[in-house]
């Protein structure tokens, strides 16, 4: 039975789950809420969820998985979803117009998923074939689709409206999707969950290290990031808003660290980020 089949029970449990969190930890939040987070209550008690869960469960498993897989395998684990992957930014790049770029991403993926065995290994790389990263949130901004609210989705962490509706539509565009055999793709997309958290390790010892509420300091970080891939690493200038915090030499410093961390691409190291 293919993962899609087994969608719409899980659509009904992330919205039971959406209605106990609030219901159990909603808290109104003094003053007027941010232009861009009229939700905040909502998008807190989320917050809180996401981090409980996190420090009991997700966050022990992926440091046990840093520590304690070697390197090589680790890579080729990451290599491999990073391939199918592709997919999705190839999609993207087509549906953006970036042809030269659809193009390279194409002959990256060949290249990858014949010599890479798989995209166990990363040819494509060491051959000019660079990672790109777009998605369909992405798209919907390069077409002039207004982000809408920042929102906290369960399990997942930051996004906004449109970063929402643009995940739905990876999710199915992604070849796991499609897989024939419902066990076998739901443990890929597990291992899929655990890799890409082991990752984002250093990015919550970022955060764990901000001298700012945490919840603004992820959402303001989070923003940045996003607005960054939008422009492609070069995002126009804009004014400076006040968003009712004063931002310290080190918490800015720690906010483009952050931003750095987000790059999930980078070579992981086993150093104790617990």
């Amino acid at each position: 039975m293919p993962l899609n089949n087994s969608l719409p029970k899980l659509y009904q449990w992330f919205i039971l789950l959406t209605g106990i969190v609030l219901a159990s930890g909603c808290a109104s939040v003094p003053g007027p809420p941010e232009e861009h987070d009229p939700f905040e209550s909502y998008n807190r008690a989320i917050y809180k969820f996401n981090k409980t869960v996190d420090d009991a469960a997700i966050r022990p498993v992926a440091q046990a998985y840093t520590d304690h897989t070697p390197d090589f395998i680790q890579t080729g684990i990451s290599n491999f979803f990073s391939n199918l992957a592709d997919v999705i930014v190839l999609f993207n790049d087509l549906l953006q117009f970036k042809f030269e770029q659809a193009g390279s991403d194409f002959y990256r993926i060949f290249v990858n998923s014949t010599l890479g065995i798989f995209g166990l290994f990363d040819p494509a790389t060491h051959v000019g074939l660079p990672k790109h990263k777009e998605d369909f949130g992405q798209t919907l901004a390069t077409w002039g689709v207004p982000s809408g609210p920042y929102f906290v989705i369960p399990f997942i962490g930051p996004s906004t409206i449109r970063g929402t509706t643009g995940l739905a539509v990876d999710i199915y565009t992604h070849p796991l999707f499609y897989y024939p055999d419902n066990t076998v793709a739901w443990g890929l997309a597990g291992v899929a969950y655990i890799d890409q958290r082991a990752k984002l390790l250093g990015a919550s010892r970022v955060l764990d290290e901000a001298a700012l509420d945490p919840y603004i300091f992820m959402r303001e970080a989070y923003l940045q990031h996003r607005r960054n891939l939008i422009y492609d690493g070069n995002p126009p200038m804009e004014e400076e808003l006040d968003s009712g915090a004063d931002a310290s030499d080190a918490d800015l410093e720690l906010e483009l660290e952050l931003e750095l961390e987000l790059e999930l691409d980078k070579p992981k190291t086993k150093t104790n980020t617990r």
